[in-house]
């Protein structure tokens, strides 16, 4: 067993260069199953998740070439099977996007349930719903999702909630499809902007990403013979914002697009934190406890659920009660009682937590619960008097590429330790 050591408390300060996002790397490349053709994927953050989703397109028949550590070549002109490995389609939520792309090319595939973080609920019915809509027959049963489609048709599909899973899985079914299909009541996260934008290089046609309606006008094949760089990641970005204001740094954040940053740039202002926007970068420092706040998780451009475990750190060290409404994921508090092992004051009622601001948290063995907590549980370490030792980094490895080094360089006391 593996275990991360922090000893605090330390401001971080120095600068960040943030990697390609995680939630678009893990949809561009099952995406490349659509190409008839060779593409190369930069910019690809060395993430567990990422060498997953590798795995299972090799396991159709792809041919994967990594150039580099943030780079790869994928050949998916000879598809052999459509039938994804259960044991490696089960491990990671995203692997749903498999569905769309070779229900597109292919006409039918077989995958293991999707897993994931356990936060609670997360149903595939807008997927499905989509698929059938274009004209496919879905059959979930004995923890396998299987589809098949003789030829899918285009359509108007209306999301009945806002879902980035299930508009970038009925885009990718569509984009082979007959005709025209449109996406309504759309997400329009920046990873959905960047999954349109590279079936576009490659020879989609694909418009309106990033509003609420996207139409797809199918095309007959996708070529590829392309490069494509991925987009920055938001929620690392968001991350290490909030880390700065938790542990009173002063850190500059290079290689982002601020625009994407907004909402948690307003927060961060609101409890006292100071921000610069360079445009492709940003600054942020705080040399005081941060104010109480309120907050409300919800999807994009709003304040991202993805985020909101880093936020509870902040809040746990306020002056005040600060409260957190979450809109998208019903169990998502699990991280509190672990921040409670460490002199926080916080009560978690359903979809709603209420954080009492302490002066100081206190280093303890805690447990990550998920990818995005275990963030916050390494902040919080940082933050924290005395050492804090963090278990259950498999969740954290999954999103943040060599988390410990990141955290070293710009200052924290953190080490890995095999057990």
């Amino acid at each position: 067993m593996e275990k991360l050591v922090i000893k605090g408390p330390t401001p971080l300060k120095g600068e960040v260069v943030i990697n390609g996002a995680k939630n678009a790397a893990v949809a561009i490349l099952p995406a490349t199953l659509l190409i008839d053709g060779i593409c190369t994927i930069d910019n690809l953050p060395n993430i567990s998740d990422v060498n997953i989703c590798c795995q299972i397109l090799e396991a159709l028949g792809a041919k994967i070439t990594r150039n580099g550590k943030h780079s790869i070549t994928v050949d998916s002109r000879n598809i052999t099977t459509t039938k994804a490995p259960l044991d490696l389609t089960s491990k990671f939520r995203a692997s749903y996007y498999v569905i769309g792309a070779m229900l597109s090319r292919m006409g039918e595939i077989e995958v293991g349930m999707p897993g994931g973080c356990k936060l609670g609920a997360r149903p595939i019915d807008q997927h499905i719903k989509g698929f059938e809509a274009l004209g496919a027959v879905v059959d979930t049963g004995k923890g396998v999702i299987s589809a098949k489609a003789d030829e899918l048709v285009g359509n108007t599909i209306y999301m009945d909630v806002v879902s980035v899973g299930a508009t970038i899985n009925v885009m990718l079914s569509a984009v082979l499809a007959k005709g025209t299909t449109v996406i309504d009541n759309a997400a329009k996260e920046p990873h959905i902007v960047d999954v349109a934008n590279f079936l576009n290089t490659m020879g989609a046609d694909i418009r309106g990403a990033g509003t609420d309606m996207i139409k797809i006008n199918g095309v007959e094949k996708l070529s590829g013979g392309a490069t494509y760089s991925v987009v920055p990641d938001q929620i690392e970005a968001g991350t290490f914002m909030l880390a700065a204001v938790a542990t009173k740094g002063d850190l500059l954040i290079k290689n982002c697009i601020t625009k994407h940053l907004e909402s948690i740039t307003a927060k961060i202002i609101e409890v006292g934190g100071q921000v610069e926007d360079f445009g492709d970068s940003i600054r942020v420092y705080c040399d005081q406890r941060p104010k109480k706040a309120s907050i409300k998780t919800l999807p994009y451009p709003g304040f991202p659920t993805d985020l909101q475990p880093q936020m509870g750190v902040v809040l746990s060290l306020a002056d005040g009660t600060s409260t957190i409404n979450e809109s998208i994921w019903e169990s998502r508090f699990q991280y509190t009682d672990e921040l409670n092992k460490m002199g926080a004051k916080i009560t978690a009622q359903g979809k709603s937590a209420f954080f009492e601001g302490v002066e100081k948290l206190y280093g303890a063995p805690v447990y990550s619960t998920d990818l995005r907590a275990g963030a916050a549980l390494i902040i919080a370490g940082t933050a924290a008097e005395g050492i804090t030792e963090v278990y259950n980094l498999e969740h954290i490895d999954r999103g943040y590429e060599d988390i410990e080094e990141r955290f070293r360089s710009i200052g924290a006391d953190i080490k890995r330790i095999s057990e």
